[in-house]
């Protein structure tokens, strides 16, 4: 028997994810820095366990069109975190620092596992985290979106 996985099947034509708890963490390493060509290639699951204990990285990108199965050039390394409160991540979901909105979730690239995930946000602006002024320790709190 093949296994066939139902996003990269096209099988689901809607999120469905109806309700889910929110995810927390610790924010354990601020980072600077933006590339241009950095060629992160997202997976196409729309959706990713995230395990208390867990560290995984934060990437901005102002792409347009960042999502499922998409290739991201344009970056900003915004930094890591320590999931405190674990959950599914879904593409979508809203993430604030310290209460305030960041981005969407545009994908999950596994470059680096099985050491982190990185986690793409789609964004206004790339704003590398000490651009944008992050200090170690801030709450990063991942909501389901509201589309």
């Amino acid at each position: 028997m093949t296994t066939v996985d139902p996003y990269q099947a096209g099988m689901f034509k809607s999120n469905p994810y109806a309700k889910k708890r929110e995810i927390l963490g610790d924010l354990i390493v601020v980072l600077d820095g933006r590339l241009e060509e950095r060629n992160l290639q997202l997976m196409a699951p729309i959706s990713r366990a995230l395990l208390k204990g867990d560290i995984h990285e934060l990437i901005l990108t102002d792409e347009p069109k960042a999502g499922p199965n998409k290739k991201i050039n344009k970056i900003a390394y915004l930094g890591f975190f320590e999931v405190t409160q674990g959950g599914v991540m879904v593409v979508g979901d809203d993430l604030y620092v310290s209460g305030n909105k960041i981005g969407t979730i545009a994908g999950f690239d596994i470059t680096h596992m099985p050491n982190h995930l990185n986690i793409v946000i789609s964004s206004e602006e790339r704003i590398s985290g000490k651009e944008q002024g992050l200090e170690l320790g801030m709450e990063i709190r991942c909501t389901k979106g509201s589309a």
